[in-house]
């Protein structure tokens, strides 16, 4: 019972065989493109605020971090200790990671691209 179901789902992958290729490439595309995305605000931001960089030298306090402000005069240090390391810094940017490429993949079918392949 269990292998002509094996069979008939194996002979209709095979048989769109390129265009799931062409669906793995375009994910993996998406996926990267987020990631980096994603991770580069981030990036920028604790290079920024990291105690060794030459931003964070002007504040004059001993164990203080220089904020980023829009404003290019306004200084803000604010302790150290503030800016710990928590759970949610791992799940958030791959959970906002995985939403962008459904989405995206989402709006790629809503062009048509397949829309040869499928029937009205």
């Amino acid at each position: 019972m269990f292998l002509p179901l094996l069979t008939s789902i194996l002979s209709n992958l095979s048989s769109r065989r390129p265009l799931l290729i062409y669906a793995a490439t375009w994910t993996t595309i998406l996926t990267l493109t987020v990631a980096v995305a994603s991770f580069a605000p981030e990036v920028a931001f604790v290079s920024a605020i990291s105690s060794t960089s030459r931003f964070s030298k002007l504040c004059e306090t001993e164990g203080s971090v220089r904020l980023p402000l829009d404003v290019a005069g306004e200084i803000l240090c604010l302790p150290a200790h503030l800016f710990v390391k928590s759970k949610v810094d791992l799940i958030v940017p791959p959970v906002f990671a995985a939403v962008v490429v459904a989405c995206s993949a989402f709006l790629v079918r809503a062009v048509g691209l397949w829309e040869q392949d499928q029937a009205h």
